[in-house]
């Protein structure tokens, strides 16, 4: 639609994940419209994001050393492990305050349709980091979808034999949902979870 350099930003702004063609140009017209100190920000973040930033050799979440923050504190429980599928997820549960243990980053879920298969994920490394019978716990955390379930799935069956507790996050009806709008898995898995309310 349009022509030289600014369809070409817009072509690689809309390749980005959530990002849309109408995103892609408003961006693309916010950034020609902003100021030359910002542009120079934003593609040093950029530059330095790309040089700085890579996978902790422990757990895979996000570093900019060889291991991860996470990793690196003494203070957190070495017995207890969370899998995630991104580093993304990480950063959520952190948010909650409510997690002491170490992470697993897989780096996606299992999907057949975009051939990503259990090969492609960081399941190998999980079983190395289980071998030496540290870990006494293992919380599935993947998303509550047909992958996440497929790769929770799979990584339970893999860790019958391995001698660690295996545990999945409960999952159910969000705070201020209304049942009518819930999905019948969202639903089955709300019944699921239900604890005993003490009288």
């Amino acid at each position: 639609m349009y022509e030289g350099a600014v369809q070409d930003l817009i072509d690689e702004l809309g390749r980005l994940p959530g990002v849309g063609p109408k995103s892609a140009q408003r961006i693309a017209f916010h950034i020609l419209s902003a100021e030359a100190e910002d542009v120079a920000r934003l593609v040093n973040a950029l530059t330095q994001v790309k040089e700085r930033v890579r996978f902790c050799e422990v757990c895979g979440n996000v570093s900019e050393g060889p291991r991860c923050r996470i990793c690196e504190d003494p203070r957190r429980n070495p017995t207890v492990l969370c899998v995630v599928e991104e580093a993304k997820d990480v950063v959520a549960i952190e948010r909650t305050r409510e997690f002491r243990g170490r992470y697993h980053v897989l780096g996606g879920a299992i999907n057949p349709i975009d051939g990503v298969g259990p090969d492609d994920l960081r399941i190998r490394e999980l079983m190395t980091r289980l071998a030496d019978g540290v870990v006494e716990e293992v919380i599935l955390a993947t998303d509550p979808n047909i992958e996440g379930e497929a790769t929770a799935t799979y990584l339970a069956r893999m860790l019958r034999g391995v001698g660690v507790a295996v545990s999945r996050l409960a999952s159910g009806l969000p705070v201020g949902g209304d049942l009518e709008y819930a999905d019948e898995v969202t639903l089955g898995r709300a019944f699921e979870g239900r604890r005993r309310v003490e009288s």
